[in-house]
């Protein structure tokens, strides 16, 4: 009868427990699928569309370096991200809010009913994944044609574990330093395009100007590949944006709604800044203003709406244009591809305008209250300097300390054949 008596008690504590038990643990079935189709998306990012847009921006004797270098790169730090990466990203134990812990080693734990929040923790680390490998792959355009394959992978390994990872956990990772500040990097501004656009500008100042540069012309040689290229970017990037959110929900609608207009925005401001300057607007001009108008809506993807976005994207096209005028004609430095212009004007200038237009209105994720654009714009400051510092003299030493057990960069005989017959003995073009 005892039994029996406390039954109902058992049965009502069991229903009451299961949920609050169970809620955090719960896959959703929307947000599993939206990430897993993100996640595709963003390695479609770098495979095949930066290394597209890249292989069509170098001279014909280079298409397979380029290629290559994105393809290898792609490989290496997708088996550094298993073995340590992710751990040092998004581990437990934040070591002084600088790097993550050593609890998620060889993915340790990670299993197949393992849960990061709504989704399976294995779709989070993948998708990590594919961001951990686009951004030294962009890195690829400040030395492109130029550098040895040998010295391009010891750099990008170097440069992953010391300058990427950190980097990660500070802005996204549980404990990291400026994640407890409040700083707002939604999608990769600090993390991935200022990252990669200081550290291109390092490299290209390191290994010097390509033979020829600046009063050789070095068009690209096939325009229509680079297109190609940056079409699948600006698909790839609702992946890279909307993903962010690492829900379906409203927060992913607007991410890829002012992705979208962020791009079409950069386009049109740097079309029209070209066509008034040279009095042609051109192909490499509009799908180059497309990239910048990505980059810099990227930090700011989750937190402004519609109008903010257009002007994000207007701003992006005019200050990238002319920070590439700026490098190029002016300093006469050759970063091949713009890759700081584009990526890192536009990362850092994405960072501190999310202050400006955050909005408390898209789904809580604005300014907290009490938070004003001043004090908010100040820690965004405060972050992307502290990104751009801690990479630039990073990139700086690793580069030097590479240089001091092996070339990094290719002989004037191997630069002046293409790297593609004298590094890998292989032709991309026929004659």
């Amino acid at each position: 009868m005892k039994t029996i008596r406390n039954l109902p008690c058992l049965v009502l504590g069991a229903a009451c427990l299961w949920p609050v038990a169970g809620f955090s643990q719960t896959i959703d079935s929307g947000d599993t699928a939206w990430l897993l189709t993100s996640t595709a998306l963003v390695l479609f990012m770098t495979l095949p569309g930066l290394a597209l847009f890249y292989s069509g921006l170098v001279r014909s004797r280079n298409v397979l370096s380029v290629l290559m270098q994105c393809f290898a790169i792609c490989c290496v730090v997708s088996l550094i991200w298993v073995f340590f990466g992710y751990s040092l990203a998004f581990g437990g134990g934040s070591i002084a809010g600088l790097i993550g812990g050593f609890d998620k080693l060889w993915l340790s734990g990670v299993e197949v009913d393992s849960v990061n929040g709504t989704i399976p923790e294995t779709v989070f680390v993948m998708f990590q994944l594919t961001f951990a490998v686009i951004t030294p792959a962009l890195i690829v355009g400040g030395f492109a044609e130029r550098m040895r394959f040998g010295a391009m992978l010891s750099f990008s390994v170097l440069w992953l574990v010391i300058v990427y990872l950190p980097v990660a956990h500070w802005v996204w990772g549980s404990g990291g330093w400026l994640a407890e500040i409040g700083f707002r990097d939604f999608a990769g501004g600090a993390v991935v395009h200022i990252n990669a656009g200081v550290a291109a500008l390092v490299a290209a100042l390191v290994i010097g100007n390509r033979t020829g540069f600046p009063t050789t012309a070095m068009p690209p040689h096939n325009l229509t590949i680079t297109v190609a290229g940056a079409s699948m970017l600006w698909v790839g990037w609702f992946g890279f944006n909307a993903g962010s959110a690492i829900a379906a929900d409203g927060s992913a609608g607007m991410a890829m709604l002012v992705t979208h207009t962020g791009a079409a925005a950069g386009s049109i401001a740097w079309m029209t800044m070209e066509w008034l300057r040279f009095g042609k607007p051109s192909v490499l001009g509009i799908v180059t203003g497309m990239v910048a108008g990505l980059g810099t809506i990227t930090p700011a993807s989750g937190f402004v709406g519609p109008m903010g976005a257009v002007f994000i994207g207007l701003f992006a096209g005019v200050i990238c244009f002319l920070a590439t005028q700026l490098i190029k004609r002016k300093l006469k430095i050759d970063d091949s591809l713009d890759v700081f212009p584009v990526h890192g004007v536009g990362g850092f200038s994405g960072i501190l305008l999310t202050a400006v237009f955050s909005s408390t209105a898209l789904d809580g994720r604005g300014l907290d209250e009490g938070v004003s654009m001043g004090s908010q714009l100040v820690v965004q400051l405060i972050g992307a300097t502290a990104t751009l510092v801690w990479c630039g003299v990073a990139t700086f030493a690793i580069l030097k300390l590479i240089d001091l057990v092996s070339p990094l960069r290719a002989s004037p005989e191997q630069e002046n054949q293409g790297l593609d017959l004298a590094l890998h003995e292989e032709r991309g073009y026929i004659i």
